[in-house]
C-alpha cells in the first residue's frame, strides 16, 4: 500500500509545523512506499514500454497481465488473467520489494511460471517499479 507522507504529515500536525517537515521528509519518501528504491518514472514508463509492454500493458491483459494497480495488489489476482500454477502458489502481495526480486528472476521465484525475462540493472527495475507504484495509487 502507497502512503502519501505528505497528505499524512499535513494531518497530524499543524500547518506551521508541516511547512517545517515536509522538506525533511521528503528524503525518505521512499520508505513510505514499502521500502522501494528510488526510482525515476518517467525513465519507467520508457523501460516499461521497451523492455515489459510486448507482453504487459497497464489496462489490458495480453500474454502477461494488466499491471495498473499492480503494486499493492493480492499476486495471481488481475481480473480475467489465466496465471500458471507456479505463480498461484506464491500468496501474498505485490510489493515494491517483491517485485525487485521478481524481476530479477522469475523463474528463481515461482519456477514453472510463463514469465522468463528479468530485468538485470537494479536502476532499471527501480525505475520500473516506481512507474508501476505511479500507476497504482487509487488516489489518482
Amino acid at each position: 500500500m502507497l502512503i502519501n507522507c505528505k497528505r499524512l504529515v499535513r494531518s497530524h500536525v499543524s500547518p506551521a509545523s508541516a511547512a517545517m517537515l515536509l522538506p525533511v521528509l521528503s528524503c525518505f519518501a521512499m520508505p513510505c512506499q514499502a521500502g522501494a528504491a528510488a526510482g525515476d518514472s518517467a525513465n519507467g514508463m520508457k523501460l516499461y514500454e521497451a523492455k515489459c509492454g510486448g507482453c504487459h500493458s497497464l489496462d489490458m491483459n495480453r500474454v502477461g497481465p494488466a499491471h495498473r494497480g499492480v503494486v499493492g495488489r493480492p499476486i495471481a489476482s488481475a481480473p480475467g488473467y489465466t496465471y500458471s500454477n507456479a505463480i498461484k502458489k506464491l500468496g501474498g502481495t505485490w510489493t515494491p520489494r517483491r517485485l525487485d526480486q521478481w524481476l530479477q528472476g522469475p523463474q528463481n521465484m515461482a519456477p514453472g511460471t510463463k514469465m522468463f525475462f528479468s530485468v538485470p540493472s537494479a536502476s532499471d527495475r527501480a525505475d520500473i517499479i516506481t512507474y508501476l507504484a505511479a500507476n497504482s495509487d487509487p488516489s489518482k
